[in-house]
């Protein structure tokens, strides 16, 4: 098994990469998160998770060991598939992914595509007791969880994307954590 790829990026997308080593390009499927880590670099070593298929033989990359681990766990889940689980990991970075699979946060996680509430629900009964927060990222977060929710919500609702909304919330909960939802929402518009 391959436990990481070291080399010169020959060619690089923000689907997939193609590291070169001894002569050998090898084609390597990524999330977004490490296309940002990746441009502008000349050479990277990439964690890799092997997919032995019958019909199809595929390396996916990882820019860290944890985004690695996050995305076995994720396809340990019935019916998430590398690729859904590839999209996951594109759709938020890590510790936002850890922060809704640990606070149950099914409405978040089914905002990926190919994912519906059942699929949501499954990944975080399956994965909630697995998944290890960093403590800095639940701290400010989980304090105010209700109100980051509803302010989220406003700000989805306001016509703002969840994403960029999420971090907003968990920036100013993070500088600010003891505030009120329409303060969550005040700031978060000057930011956004």
């Amino acid at each position: 098994m391959i436990d990481y790829i070291k080399g010169e990026i020959a060619e690089l997308t923000p689907a997939s990469v193609t590291i070169e080593t001894s002569g050998i390009g090898y084609f390597i499927n990524i999330s977004l998160n490490t296309y940002s880590a990746l441009e502008h670099k000349k050479s990277e070593k990439l964690f890799i998770y092997e997919s032995i298929r019958e019909d199809a033989h595929q390396l996916f990359g990882f820019i860290n060991k944890q985004e690695r681990d996050l995305f076995i766990l994720l396809i340990s889940v019935s019916g998430i598939g590398a690729s859904t689980a590839r999209m996951i990991l594109s759709s938020m970075t890590i510790t936002e992914l850890e922060l809704v699979i640990s606070s149950g946060n099914a409405d978040m996680l089914k905002t990926v595509k190919g994912i519906g509430l059942k699929t949501a629900q499954r990944v975080i009964v399956d994965l909630k007791d697995k998944i290890k927060v960093t403590g800095d990222a639940i701290s400010n977060v989980s304090i105010n969880s209700e109100a980051a929710n509803e302010a989220i919500a406003a700000l989805v609702m306001l016509g703002f994307a969840q994403v960029p909304s999420q971090k907003a919330v968990a920036k100013i909960l993070k500088d600010k954590p003891d505030s009120t939802i329409e303060q969550i929402i005040k700031t978060a518009l000057k930011i956004l």
